[in-house]
């Protein structure tokens, strides 16, 4: 298990727009061998209690980048890297704990288990074969989590898995064919995630470093390639330090919903109505306005975050500033205050203002960019 010593530092931050503060910042030095010693620094402050604080410089996992040639909705590799921490943080409070990308599982060892815990690939197998064995398993992503010790170390502490799962398998039956598309249902999903979910807890156990260390397991089911939204973790368990089996799963009820959509006005039809509006009272103020895309975080059917993206062609930065100017108030009149809100004004080619209102926030904040 890796150790580390860690002394601290007096910086000076300078931070755009703001005055000048001083800041502590802790040192880490790696102690892995008496020959080698590296250094890093933590932070002393986060930028949020809900914000892990990281390990600088940053160190890339093991396995960065693997994930962009398994996952093919970009949407999901986001959000399976963004929700794997926000389901974490139930396990290890960003209070007490550090973050760090997987330094344990390597892209050879990734890709091993991933071929191993599909069904083989056959180039002549017929159509029936890819019917009947579909590959669930797109992806294993390793979060690991530390803590700092009263002897001036920090150590592992824990780790956590992502298992990304297919929703719709997508295959050919020759180089340069047709694509063929077999959609795979949650219970059978689940299903196949828990015997994958198996199998990998015991493979962690062999890896050096994570015999003995705590293990939180997710299953993250993956939308649709062409889908404008993503798709969301559908369960997750816990692994004590001393297991290599699981047990049960605790069901997840998330999602992210489209605005306008068929599906967000069957199933949150209010927030559907108050996007459209927004939309419509943007269109008689604007000409060049061509439509609001919406995207609505839920947990347990409670809206968590609304995102709004409104395209639009500027001619100046008096536009932008007057329509940022009119949306504020929209936003003001319009929105209850119970979930997070983030509106995203764009042109062509790039973000012209940005207005973000946390949850319970009696104002939200505006920025311009110049």
């Amino acid at each position: 298990m890796k150790k580390l010593s860690i002394w601290l530092l007096g910086v000076l931050l300078f931070v755009t727009s703001c005055a000048p503060d001083v800041n502590e910042e802790e040192v880490v030095q790696n102690d892995e061998s008496d020959s080698k010693q590296e250094t890093a620094i933590v932070p002393s402050y986060q930028l949020s209690e809900e914000n892990y604080k990281m390990i600088l410089p940053f160190e890339p996992g093991k396995a960065r980048g693997v994930i962009v040639g398994q996952v093919a909705n970009r949407l999901d590799i986001d959000e399976m890297e963004e929700g794997l921490r926000r389901q974490s943080k139930e396990v290890y409070d960003p209070k007490k704990y550090l973050f760090q990308e997987g330094q344990y599982i390597d892209e050879d060892t990734v890709l091993k288990w991933i071929d191993k815990l599909n069904p083989p690939k056959k180039e002549k197998a017929k159509k029936k074969y890819f019917e009947d064995n579909p590959r669930y398993l797109s992806h294993i992503l390793e979060q690991n989590y530390l803590v700092k010790k009263e002897d001036k170390s920090v150590e592992l502490a824990g780790i956590s898995i992502g298992i990304a799962m297919k929703s719709v398998y997508r295959f050919q039956t020759e180089p340069g064919g047709p694509y063929y598309y077999e959609s795979i249902s949650k219970s059978e999903m689940l299903k196949e995630g828990n015997k994958i979910a198996q199998k990998v807890i015991k493979s962690i156990r062999e890896i050096e470093g994570l015999e003995k260390v705590p293990v939180m397991m997710a299953l993250y089911r993956e939308e649709d390639q062409s889908s404008p939204v993503p798709g969301n973790f559908i369960a997750k368990t816990n692994v004590p330090s001393n297991s290599a089996s699981i047990g049960d799963w605790d069901t997840l009820d998330e999602e992210y919903v489209l605005f306008p959509s068929d599906e967000g006005k069957k199933k949150y039809y209010e927030d559907q109505e108050i996007v459209t509006s927004f939309g419509k009272e943007i269109a008689s103020y604007f000409p060049n306005y061509v439509g609001v895309i919406g995207e609505g975080f839920y947990m347990n059917e409670e809206l968590q975050k609304m995102t709004i993206e409104i395209p639009i062609e500027f001619y100046g930065k008096g536009e932008v500033v007057g329509f940022t100017q009119y949306a504020y108030g929209l936003v003001q009149d319009m929105f209850k205050d119970y979930y997070d809100l983030e509106i995203k004004i764009t042109s062509s080619d790039k973000l012209e203002s940005m207005i973000y209102r946390e949850a319970g926030a009696d104002k939200p904040t505006v920025h311009i960019f110049h």
